[in-house]
């Protein structure tokens, strides 16, 4: 009996030595507001708008301490709209993020699951649209995944950890076609260095088949249709080859404001390559410059002013040029708790991917039946 509640006593401390080590949160965000557009269709639009700065979501976020500076972490994060409760991507149970894997303090993290893009992860700190100007805001859209529209499958990633404020990583995504290795597959690298008020970074992914690998990776995706409809920039490149996009950013602080610029190349090569879809200048490729400059101002401790400006130029088959500013204000009631305001106008012109002339088409809205489009936006976010 006594040897029984030696060792009882011992299985006991261990598993409170145990859960000590261990963490599960519950974390989430709500974001809704009141949205006007003044031409959706060829119609005004006075709507509820959720995620209008930041995606609604909520997940879980684990670690477990293996000891020697290792441990696993694991996410699982839901994406929803709070305006109808609605599941957001497509319908999956958790769009936004679901992984697991083991971090090392001494030199990183590898994850394996449905995972952001390394575009995402290193470069969203100089893109007005992540910091303070909401979706709409994205460059026309969002053609270069710098707002992180695109989430990968199948995906194994490693970020290293800081050396003297140089990190780096890279993201492979399996194409899981039987006896076709390279299709459907993506890959991104990229890194950033920060050090004291400067931030630099750059970042590249190449996918192949984007209609059903980078755009087509929800479980209501088309596995024969197009899946690229949801903006004119675009929608006519869905039977192209590959997409490439080379991004580069920096953001300096000075005092209380910090001023943000990026450049981004995207390519849609080889166009009419996958059969039955759209095929807007067939054998040719479609390339976009962007580039973007913004600053966010810190008035008090709790308010901030944003401002930008964007310019996509669309070459190679095609010729659409999109102008396109933003500003905003963000007033925080608490740590957890702002209320923001943005207004966002964009200009386009040319011709389109559809092979016609270039309409106003905000990220995440249906396109403008005219060359202007704007959208004004007064919400709420909260996180928990």
């Amino acid at each position: 009996m006594k040897k029984y509640l030696i060792a009882t006593v011992a299985l006991a401390s261990f598993a409170c030595a145990a859960r000590a080590q261990n963490s599960v949160t519950l974390y989430g965000l709500i974001d809704v507001g009141m949205n006007y557009a003044n031409n959706i269709g060829g119609h005004r639009q006075y709507s509820m708008g959720a995620g209008n700065l930041a995606g609604n979501r909520w997940g879980l976020r684990g670690t477990e301490d293996l000891g020697g500076g290792l441990k696993t972490v694991f996410v699982l994060e839901n994406g929803f709209s709070v305006a109808n409760g609605r599941l957001g991507q497509g319908g999956d149970e958790f769009g936004r993020q679901a992984y697991v894997g083991l971090s090392s303090s001494n030199l990183g993290t590898v994850t394996f699951g449905r995972q952001y893009d390394s575009i995402n992860d290193l470069m969203y700190m100089f893109v007005a649209a992540q910091m303070w100007a909401g979706y709409a805001s994205a460059h026309p859209g969002d053609v270069d995944n710098t707002d992180g529209s695109n989430h990968i499958n199948n995906a194994i990633k490693f970020k290293s950890v800081s050396y003297g404020g140089f990190t780096f990583e890279g993201t492979y995504s399996f194409g899981g076609i039987t006896g076709r290795f390279n299709q459907n597959q993506i890959w991104t690298v990229a890194a950033n260095y920060t050090r004291g008020p400067l931030t630099l970074g750059a970042a590249y992914a190449n996918a192949r088949d984007p209609n059903f690998s980078y755009f087509g990776n929800n479980a209501a995706s088309s596995t024969t249709g197009s899946n690229m409809s949801g903006s004119r920039v675009y929608s006519g490149y869905a039977s192209a080859k590959s997409q490439q996009i080379f991004v580069a950013g920096a953001s300096y602080v000075v005092g209380a404001a910090t001023f943000g610029v990026n450049y981004s190349n995207t390519r849609f090569k080889d166009i009419g390559t996958l059969p039955g879809l759209p095929a807007v200048g067939a054998g040719g490729d479609a390339r976009f410059h962007d580039i973007e400059a913004n600053v966010l101002y810190q008035l008090t401790p709790a308010l901030f002013l944003g401002a930008g400006y964007n310019y996509l130029k669309g070459y190679g088959v095609n010729g659409a040029t999109y102008n396109q500013g933003a500003i905003g204000v963000d007033y925080f009631l608490s740590k957890r708790t702002d209320f923001y305001a943005n207004a966002v106008y964009q200009h386009a012109s040319g011709t389109d991917s559809t092979g016609t002339k270039a309409v106003a088409n905000l990220n995440g809205l249906t396109a403008s039946t005219t060359q202007n489009q704007a959208e004004v936006v007064i919400g709420i976010r909260h996180r928990f």
